[in-house]
């Protein structure tokens, strides 16, 4: 039976990815660090391979054989206390899985970049597939990182890797299990811990729309092309309206000027920075990101993918279900 090789199967698209191959019938083949919290494949009937993208070696060995490969995994964060740890397994664990591909000659290689590595208009439009990147909107070591890899995923494209990309967009769900800072927005709304909010917007999609989406790029993708893996663009407002009516929780009334954002995330960040050696209250990159609203068509993956549209409600709602059951607040 042919084998998908699955990396960041244990974070929260991954673990997505993973659940929906094995539900197709497809052998899975998981890269996991032997560190890693592996609470998101724990009971699932995978091969496991214990290494780290970092690690050209155990890399080759995790390719070797398969007939897919899914490379989901990346550093994401908006702090850390060594930024060139990212860089290190964004932009060369990529180019490590690719070397691997370009050896062991996979019929497919799905890519899993980010919307953060498409260009972004001034207006609240959306932006597409083809919206170019001003480096002044690099404002996070993330979002940098993840530029750079994705440039360097297409150069292999004319060396012969049969390399799709896939940029999802703020996906929300079940499995998010850090949680990601998306889901972590949904945590702290029902916690009472977001009092406030400031004026942005993003683009929400399921994040088993996101799994599937990685599935039909593998099926149906045109090699050296990118799609976005996205659904409705929302306010920040609007978003937390709808968290407020599935959970009965009060949206928050008070919007925050993005200065007043800006020296809290500054003050928060350096605090983490100098005494807590812990993640920032308020992170400062991601202050920075918010200066723009993220919006995006994806018009071009539901037309050339069939990409799926599930209603953004019902992404609350299983999120919700999720971090209930799991433990993150009461139901």
């Amino acid at each position: 039976m042919a084998i998908s090789l699955v990396t960041g199967a244990t974070g929260f698209v991954g673990a997505n990815v993973a659940r929906l191959l094995l539900e197709k019938g497809r052998k899975v083949r998981v890269l996991v660090r032997a560190t890693s919290d592996r609470g998101n494949i724990a009971n699932l009937d995978v091969e496991i391979a214990t290494g780290d993208l970092r690690d050209k070696n155990t890399v080759d060995a995790a390719v070797k054989g398969c007939d897919e490969v899914y490379h989901v995994a990346a550093e994401y964060s908006f702090w850390s206390q060594n930024p060139q740890e990212m860089y290190n397994s964004n932009i060369q664990g990529t180019k490590n899985i690719l070397d691997a591909c370009l050896k062991h000659h996979p019929s497919k290689v799905v890519y899993t970049s980010t919307v953060g590595a498409i260009g972004l208009k001034d207006q609240p439009r959306p932006c597409n597939e083809t919206t170019l990147m001003d480096p002044g909107q690099l404002t996070s070591h993330y979002k940098r990182s993840k530029f750079e890899a994705e440039r360097a995923a297409l150069g292999y494209v004319s060396k012969g890797v049969p390399l799709v990309i896939v940029n999802p967009s703020a996906p929300i769900g079940p499995w998010d299990r850090k949680p990601t800072p998306t889901g972590k927005m949904i945590v702290d709304f029902v916690q009472g811990t977001m009092p406030a909010y400031v004026d942005t917007g993003l683009n929400f999609v399921h994040v088993r729309d996101v799994a599937t989406g990685h599935l039909l790029a593998a099926e149906k993708g045109s090699v050296g092309e990118r799609y976005i893996l996205g659904n409705r663009n929302l306010s920040l407002a609007e978003f937390l309206k709808l968290v407020a009516k599935y959970t009965g929780k009060p949206s928050p009334k008070i919007r925050i000027p993005y200065a007043v954002a800006w020296a809290a995330g500054f003050v928060s960040t350096k605090f983490s920075d100098w005494v807590t050696h812990r993640p920032p209250a308020i992170p400062l990159e991601s202050v920075k990101m918010s200066k723009r609203y993220m919006y995006f068509d994806c018009a071009k993956a539901v037309r050339e993918l069939n990409l799926p549209q599930t209603p953004v409600e019902n992404a609350v709602k299983d999120a919700v279900d999720w971090f209930a059951g799991h433990g993150y607040f009461k139901a």
